[in-house]
């Protein structure tokens, strides 16, 4: 006997609800480094506006730095990944800390904001400059994130010093460094400014206070020496800049959201999208992303390529190719 229609009908109906519910509950990973790392802070933000706008479930996994989770992102074990734009050049292309490795499946994703980085001293400290740290206790080592050694020589080369110059203190990554400086065992520890760890830091020892880059051609040449992508950027006091006492230059360079080539073309589209159009809740979740710019968001990152998913977005906006 034939079946009532409305009968014919419950199963299609049903495995159309079971394809909504599996679309809605699709998950993504995003790589970053410890809590307290600026970058932990931003896949936190970034996780939530996926849930928010894109439908995307998304949790951050924590690592001791870019350096191990790279290759891991670069595998297609997480979808995404926070870094500068020099670690993932240095990755792709098997030079620097991953000598004789590339990483090649890296895909560019968004830039994210300037990443703007300093020495921190107490407030109260005698250490007025970089040069000034000539012979101190100063965090060093970074077995575990290896791409900020050459910062800390483009930092020291504007005042005429090396590494050799001051007493290392040797840490495995950023977040170790604060908390050596916390603990009394260093002068001045090596940051990220708008980083959580830095506000810790500084309501553990009374405050703190962030040193001048001079912004000079020499300096400017001097940091790009060691760091290429590298820039001075002014920075002045603020909520959100703890340890800028008074009108300053840092040293800056651009954090990217990356991908892999394994890296669904539709999700990578709809995370850029959901960004774009949600600057003010990624501010709110994390203050650094006050400096997220929707209309930076594509820029040419020779030789690191774009994915798919990122560059349909970028065409529909008409931000494409980038500049």
């Amino acid at each position: 006997m034939k079946k009532p229609a409305r009968t014919r009908v419950v199963p299609w109906l049903l495995a159309g609800a079971f394809a909504c519910a599996a679309a809605q509950a699709q998950t993504i990973g995003i790589a970053t480094s410890n809590p307290g790392s600026i970058y932990h802070s931003t896949g936190a933000a970034i996780a939530k506006v996926a849930g928010e706008a894109a439908q995307l479930k998304a949790t951050v996994y924590p690592f001791a730095s870019p350096t191990v989770y790279l290759p891991a992102v670069s595998a297609g074990e997480y979808a995404f990944g926070i870094a500068n734009v020099e670690e993932v050049r240095v990755a792709v292309l098997g030079t620097a800390q991953f000598e004789g490795r590339k990483y090649a499946d890296l895909r560019a994703v968004t830039i994210v904001y300037p990443l703007r980085v300093a020495f921190f001293v107490r407030k109260d400290s005698a250490i007025r400059t970089i040069a000034d740290l000539k012979g101190k206790r100063v965090v060093d080592g970074y077995t575990s994130q290896k791409t900020i050694p050459p910062l800390l020589d483009a930092l020291y080369a504007t005042a005429g010093m090396t590494r050799a110059d001051v007493q290392p203190v040797n840490v495995p990554n950023v977040v170790g460094g604060a908390d050596a400086f916390i603990a009394g065992k260093a002068d001045a520890f090596f940051f990220a400014l708008g980083a959580a760890k830095v506000e810790e830091a500084s309501a553990s020892v009374g405050g703190i206070r962030a040193l001048d880059v001079p912004n000079t051609a020499d300096n400017l040449a001097k940091v790009r020496k060691h760091f290429p992508p590298s820039y001075l950027r002014p920075e002045t006091p603020g909520a959100r800049n703890i340890g800028v006492a008074e009108p300053i230059h840092a040293l800056a360079y651009d954090g990217v959201l990356v991908a892999s080539v394994k890296t669904p073309e539709d999700m990578v589209y709809r995370v850029v999208k959901a960004m774009h159009a949600n600057k003010p809740s990624l501010a709110a979740s994390f203050g650094a992303m006050n400096l997220f710019d929707p209309a930076r968001m594509a820029t040419a990152l020779d030789p690191i390529d774009w994915h798919p998913g990122a560059m349909r977005f970028y065409k529909e906006l008409g931000a494409w190719p980038p500049k």
